[in-house]
């Protein structure tokens, strides 16, 4: 079969095929509903690596709490990161806020309306860039994410590793080809990326049904799936964390994380992390051991008491995984090092915290 004469055949039908497909087939969901660049920003940023069944409650809190860029600009970081919290890659949050103020501050409230000035704000790269373009103004400029690349490689047969530079031009290209003869563009990208997302799927695409069937190199060769060829993941860091709890009068010493690390601008408790895991610790002297002695935790602890054997959890992230154990201690006196402060149950409530935080607490309180 010659396949360059068929795939070349293909890129007039391909962009009205999946238009036409995405008027039947296009889930109802609210940031489809709206010209507003603001809005589709937010919707593209907090659907980065989040399914669209999470994501969507995330989009309609912020959308409560922040309905304009102006209001996204005024927010406090505190209460925006807590908004956050789950979503995981907080920088994203973070970078949210300063875009919102820029634009509010030196642009007049007013979005760039173009592709290659959308790029220069903080925070907004390529495919990001070219949702908004294309969602909002009407730009004729192809979105690529991994929705996209899984169809144009099985469509064309491309086995090109996708995490490549290379690879990424070659897609880059011929997704700019295809858009060409898009009746719409917002359309158009939409469909691709909807497409991706509900039919031609990772795992059990429904090639019974697709109407790309006759002209996809992967369908007929039966190589669905082996593309599109990505090179393996680095492997996962393994952490130890050793969290202690402390406690007086009902209430729990936490701390801001301010280093450059994990879940920056977040709250936890103490911690003393260890290179390799730790033997389980189920009493003072042995705990006290990991403490540097010169800080002043050193002698809370040592005053302390063990309200309860420690609570394990686990949390992934995108190259690391949290191992970590949680000490309650009962201390006797209220002082703590500058580093820590008291908080009740209510304003615990109120701060920005990791997910394996939030679960040790929940759990906790009950």
């Amino acid at each position: 079969m010659n396949w360059q004469s068929d795939l070349n055949d293909i890129e007039t039908t391909f962009a009205p095929t999946l238009e036409q497909w995405y008027t039947i087939h296009k889930r109802n969901l609210p940031w489809r509903h709206t010209t507003d660049p603001y809005r589709i920003w937010l919707s593209e940023v907090i659907l980065q690596q989040t399914r669209v069944a999470q994501g969507k409650p995330y989009y309609e809190r912020f959308v409560d709490a922040y309905p304009t860029v102006a209001h996204m600009a005024q927010a406090d970081e505190r209460e925006l990161l807590r908004l956050w919290q789950g979503l995981g890659y907080y920088s994203r949050a973070r970078n949210l806020h300063q875009t919102a103020r820029f634009i509010t501050t030196h642009l007049d409230k007013k979005f760039p309306s173009n592709y290659h000035d959308l790029l220069k704000m903080k925070g907004i790269g390529v495919y990001t860039a070219a949702a908004i373009a294309s969602f909002a103004f009407g730009e004729r400029v192809p979105v690529v994410d991994g929705n996209v690349y899984r169809v144009l490689a099985r469509v064309y047969g491309i086995k090109e590793d996708i995490t490549t530079t290379t690879a990424k031009k070659t897609f880059a290209a011929l997704a700019a080809r295809l858009i060409q003869s898009a009746t719409d563009p917002a359309t158009y990208n939409q469909a691709i990326m909807e497409f991706g997302a509900i039919q031609c799927t990772p795992t059990g695409p429904d090639c019974l049904l697709c109407p790309l069937q006759q002209a996809c190199v992967a369908y007929l060769t039966g190589s669905q799936h082996r593309l599109p060829v990505k090179s393996k993941k680095p492997s996962v860091r393994q952490r130890f964390f050793t969290y202690l709890v402390l406690r007086h009068n009902g209430k729990l010493a936490l701390r801001e994380r301010t280093t450059r690390d994990v879940w920056q601008n977040l709250y936890d408790f103490y911690l003393i992390e260890h290179e390799f895991e730790q033997p389980k610790v189920l009493n003072i002297t042995d705990l006290i051991q990991h403490i540097p002695s010169p800080d002043p935790v050193y002698a809370l602890v040592q005053g302390g008491d063990l309200a309860a054997s420690p609570i394990e959890a686990v949390q992934l992230l995108s190259h690391q995984r949290i191992n970590a154990r949680f000490y309650l201690i009962d201390v006797p006196t209220v002082d703590l090092p500058p580093y820590l402060t008291w908080y009740n149950r209510d304003e615990i409530n109120q701060l920005p915290k990791p997910v394996i935080v939030t679960n040790y607490l929940d759990t906790l309180f009950g």
